[in-house]
């Protein structure tokens, strides 16, 4: 496994963050995960008794918190700190953002229940499979985007703004602003007025 990083003295997580291979076992990124983990469940513990203090959790948990934005639990990350939530949007339960790179979702947003967003991709080969390795390529969702229910967002995605995305979509391509888009994989149907 050290050839795959012979001459790079970099961290694990630098390369994750960079958007290079890196060794998903690794010993700093492991407790990171284990920091969000906690954080998650914090927030799900507090968020039917005392709502400021479970907002406080989320908080502390993700990169960003913009102000009204309102997740509801369950809430499930890899890190959190990666994870950018704009202004008055809204996530319903079961959200599932693999944040190994950032991912960006803009002001007044809506998430269906069980969305996912996922940025991990591994090697087809199967030996730097075997070797643990992985990399990640970000998601953006602009401003007013709305996915539907189950709606999987695919590594390197960027959707613009005012788009909507119907339940149970596979979004494999950037989709255009003002736009709906449906099916497995995704596809533009109609325009949308701005």
């Amino acid at each position: 496994m050290t050839d795959h990083f012979s001459g790079d003295d970099r961290t694990m997580r630098e390369r994750m963050l960079a958007g290079d291979f890196y060794l998903a076992d690794d010993p700093e990124l492991a407790g990171m995960m284990q920091r969000a983990a906690v954080l998650s469940e914090r927030y799900r513990a507090a968020f039917a008794d005392d709502y400021e203090t479970a907002r406080a959790h989320l908080v502390e948990l993700l990169g960003e918190v913009g102000e009204g934005a309102f997740v509801r639990p369950p809430l499930y990350v890899d890190y959190g700190s990666n994870l950018r939530i704009g202004a008055r949007s809204f996530a319903n339960f079961g959200l599932v953002a693999l944040d190994v790179a950032p991912i960006v979702i803009g002001e007044d947003c809506q998430i269906g229940p069980n969305v996912q967003l996922l940025t991990p991709t591994h090697p087809l080969e199967p030996g730097p499979r075997r070797d643990k390795l992985e990399a990640a390529r970000p998601i953006t969702l602009g401003d007013n985007v709305w996915l539907g229910g189950g709606v999987i967002v695919c590594p390197g995605v960027t959707i613009g703004d005012n788009t909507v995305v119907g339940a149970g979509a596979v979004v494999t391509r950037d989709l255009p602003a003002n736009v709906l888009a449906v099916g497995n994989p995704a596809k533009v149907v109609r325009t949308l007025e701005p």
